[in-house]
């Protein structure tokens, strides 16, 4: 399979990689590290990287970004930020993409925990990851050709959690989260959030 990975160079889309190995043809994007660089808070630039991608059989995004912060210190900036970002980023890397998928082709997004369990400061996240998960669902609705739409939801990765000091429980690493988006590939499975 030929299969692009937006957020390649971060900690899930690092063992989404590694995970798929040399079995398919893996063209990795990420905001601009990554062989194929992106910016998907830029509807531009994701219309750049898919003419650079040409035909696809997947695309795995576990890019994007939103901010964290107590709800009383969120600003506009703030909300404008993520839903441009995380929420609209990955909404468009579907929009843009249907062309270039082939038929039976699968896009899987990246929502979190936070969606269903929020957390103090997690406000514009939870807005972000729920209203991405009701997009899933419509998108997988009217796509054609057999093309799927699923939504893989995270819980705190191990890695990200020691990175920030916090506790580890409830925390799986990344190969095994990474391991979720990866039987999406040959899955049937369409219009659902699925948790490692």
């Amino acid at each position: 399979m030929r299969i692009l990975i937006v957020g390649a160079t971060g900690t899930i889309g690092k063992a989404i990689a590694e995970g798929l190995g040399s079995k398919h043809d893996l063209l990795l994007a990420s905001h601009s590290k990554a062989p194929l660089a992106v910016d998907i808070a830029s509807p531009q630039s994701i219309q750049a990287l898919y003419r650079k991608a040409g035909r696809l059989d997947a695309v795995i995004s576990a890019a994007g970004q939103a901010r964290f912060k107590p709800f009383a210190q969120l600003t506009d900036d703030d909300y404008a930020f993520s839903l441009a970002n995380k929420l609209m980023g990955q909404v468009n890397l579907v929009r843009y993409g249907m062309d270039a998928l082939n038929d039976r082709g699968s896009f899987t997004l990246t929502s979190g925990v936070l969606a269903t369990s929020p957390m103090v400061g997690s406000g514009v996240i939870s807005l972000v990851n729920a209203g991405l998960e009701g997009f899933t669902r419509a998108a997988a609705l009217e796509a054609t050709r057999g093309i799927r739409v699923n939504i893989v939801s995270p819980p705190w990765v191990t890695e990200t959690l020691k990175a920030y000091g916090m506790p580890l429980d409830g925390g799986l690493p990344a190969s095994t989260v990474a391991n979720t988006y990866i039987g999406l590939l040959d899955s049937k499975t369409t219009g659902q959030t699925v948790s490692p």
